[in-house]
């Protein structure tokens, strides 16, 4: 039987933990955007945009769990909070809420549309079973959750 180098370990190790590290980070972004559509509650009283952002922090929180689920599945440790991109998210949305509704949610909207970036840029640091989990139910979310913001958004600046 071949016995494996020090180097061949490595790079077995390291093929796989990068799609648990990357679905953790997928995962984190879900948090935060969980944590800012909390925010982006409070600087808003119209019930048809209020109903809106609930849909799409239940849909953020769904794939929060699927990732946390994938990443147990491959024997990872998912992650407990967002990290820094919660907390900075935080930031820039308690700033917005003070400067008004529209700004608020087109700051939101900017976030959905760097979370559907991610994920199209990072798709194949995956494993084939995580790309389908992420091309097949999450991706789909992620594109509605952005144009429905848009929506939103372009909405308020007519």
């Amino acid at each position: 039987m071949e016995q494996m180098l020090p180097e061949a370990y490595a790079v077995q190790a390291n093929m796989l933990n990068q799609p648990i590290e990357q679905l953790s980070s997928f995962c984190r972004g879900e948090m935060s955007a969980v944590e800012s559509y909390e925010r982006a509650l409070d600087v808003t009283q119209q019930g048809w945009i209020v109903t809106q952002l609930l849909s799409n922090m239940e849909s953020h929180t769904r794939r929060a769990e699927l990732l946390r689920q994938r990443i147990l599945e491959l024997g990872g440790e998912p992650p407990t909070s967002s990290g820094p991109w919660g907390a900075f998210a935080g930031v820039v949305e308690g700033v917005a809420s003070a400067i008004g509704e529209r700004v608020a949610l087109s700051i939101l909207e900017e976030g959905e549309r760097h979370g559907l970036a991610d994920y199209r840029a990072d798709f194949q640091n995956l494993d084939a079973d995580s790309q389908r989990l992420v091309g097949d139910r999450i991706l789909p979310q992620q594109v509605h959750t952005h144009t429905s913001l848009h929506e939103i958004v372009r909405t308020l600046t007519m």
